[in-house]
């Protein structure tokens, strides 16, 4: 058997577990976002920024990807939901496999969310490929990283219905042109939405929560 014979193999078996959590999400009315950005961009910060502004209003939960430690998991659990950690092994991404054993071993704790979080492993290019049921994917792009990030990186980009820029502020001390950055994210999707916001300062995360309530709400008024 090929290598491409062996990852049409994997991927195939990633998008059928995909369509069963899709189901099984469409069935629980729960909204699901798969966040995908390089290390340190503040995917874990952004969910604590948002937890603390939802957590009275939604029943939310964290799947939080990583190649060790449950930092990231021990951080939302304190924040005050239930968050579970993946460990890959080594792996650069999550896969919709990972994600139903990881369910599945939480049982009640994760039943009946409003929200679900995936934090994918900090990478730009792996996640993109692999399906885990959400219903969206939201890319994250701090301003430290720099603005070249959407044409180099171009497949998650255009795959992301939501683009997050995170740390704007810090835009006084840094280069990146959001200006540029914008342009680029609209060439490639067209009609995605760009959220610029800090969650240091919560400039901008009224935006990014009422963003997340009319997706919900649009999703169980489809369902």
């Amino acid at each position: 058997m090929t290598q491409v014979d062996v990852k049409k193999k994997i991927l195939e078996g990633n998008l059928a577990a995909a369509a069963q959590l899709r189901a099984g999400f469409r069935a629980s009315g729960t909204l699901v976002i798969n966040m995908i950005s390089s290390p340190g961009s503040g995917k874990t910060t952004l969910l604590e920024g948002t937890i603390a502004r939802l957590k009275a209003l939604y029943r939310l939960g964290g799947l939080d990807g990583d190649i060790a430690t449950e930092r990231d998991a021990e951080r939302l659990r304190k924040a005050g939901i239930p968050a579970r950690q993946i460990l890959t092994g080594g792996a650069c991404h999550l896969d919709s496999r990972q994600v139903m054993s990881a369910l599945d071993d939480e049982g009640e704790r994760f039943a009946g969310l409003d929200i679900l979080f995936i934090e994918n492993v900090g990478n730009l290019i792996c996640p993109t490929s692999y399906d885990l049921g959400e219903d969206y994917k939201v890319a994250l792009l701090s301003v430290t990283e720099g603005d070249d990030k959407p044409f180099k990186y171009p497949a998650i980009f255009s795959k992301a219905a939501v683009t997050v820029i995170t740390k704007t502020d810090l835009l006084p001390y840094v280069d990146f042109d959001v200006a540029t950055v914008r342009s680029e994210l609209s060439t490639l999707r067209p009609d995605g939405a760009v959220f610029e916001l800090s969650s240091r300062s919560g400039t901008g995360m009224d935006a990014w929560c009422d963003d997340l309530t009319r997706r919900l709400a649009g999703k169980r008024s489809a369902a």
